[in-house]
């Protein structure tokens, strides 16, 4: 890490995302701070803070990068018959605070968004520019939930959660399809997971992703604000 540049807090800029490392795979920088403005900067040119409480702020840009085109959200038979029964309910920024503590508290292997994470991106939901989740069951309670980004046509998903089974994937088919209908290009899923595989996302070159985020992060998307209006079809009689 010694090699790795070192990010002054009062300077705003990151070296190019083509210079990470290998191993580990991504890490580009140390340092800096969690303002909003940086964090900005970081997610345009593909680059996301991931670190822990006892670590200075690390910056990553791994390749391949793991994405989701909505277009491609893969529903197996099995979570068709879930969808088709609407147990779940999926709605947009109604408890961001909520959201972004459960997925931080809900993580069995431990968690890397720390209170000073949780404060920042509460600041740009403020701003419009991150969104929460959620899922809903039948009886009104929370069921799960993500948080992420939405810059221009692209939309960068942070963390997830699930509390009931099936949440999260009913979740990613709402929030892909409606990602579609509003003219996002790509969800970003960072690394790949076997979760993240099996609802149809996978990994492209950095070089790619770069690629779309540049021809993207500064198209307006055709929604007026976030409310989640996609719903699955009612099964057929």
């Amino acid at each position: 890490m010694s090699s790795l540049p070192w990010l002054d807090p009062d300077q705003l800029w990151f070296p190019p995302a083509h210079e990470a490392l290998e191993d580990p795979d991504g890490l580009l920088a140390l340092g800096g701070d969690l303002s909003t403005q940086r964090l900005g900067l970081a997610y345009r040119n593909g680059i996301f803070p991931w670190f822990s409480d006892d670590q200075p702020i690390l910056w990553w840009s791994p390749d391949p990068r793991c994405v989701l085109f909505p277009e491609e959200v893969h529903v197996s038979r099995s979570l068709r018959r879930t969808l088709n029964r609407q147990h779940f309910r999926v709605t947009a920024d109604q408890c961001f605070g909520r959201i972004i503590r459960l997925c931080a508290t809900t993580r069995a292997e431990g968690t890397w968004i720390t209170e000073d994470m949780m404060a920042s991106y509460s600041d740009l939901h403020h701003q419009g520019i991150a969104h929460s989740i959620e899922v809903w069951n039948s009886q009104g309670d929370l069921a799960g939930g993500m948080y992420g980004l939405a810059i221009g046509r692209c939309f960068f998903g942070e963390s997830m959660f699930s509390l009931e089974t099936n949440a999260s994937k009913v979740l990613m088919v709402h929030l892909a399809n409606q990602l579609r209908e509003w003219g996002y290009r790509i969800m970003d899923c960072q690394v790949e997971s076997r979760h993240l595989l099996t609802m149809g996302a996978r990994s492209i070159p950095r070089s790619e992703f770069l690629s779309i985020l540049k021809a993207n992060v500064d198209q307006q998307p055709d929604q007026q604000n976030w409310e989640i209006h996609w719903r699955w079809p009612e099964p057929e009689v």
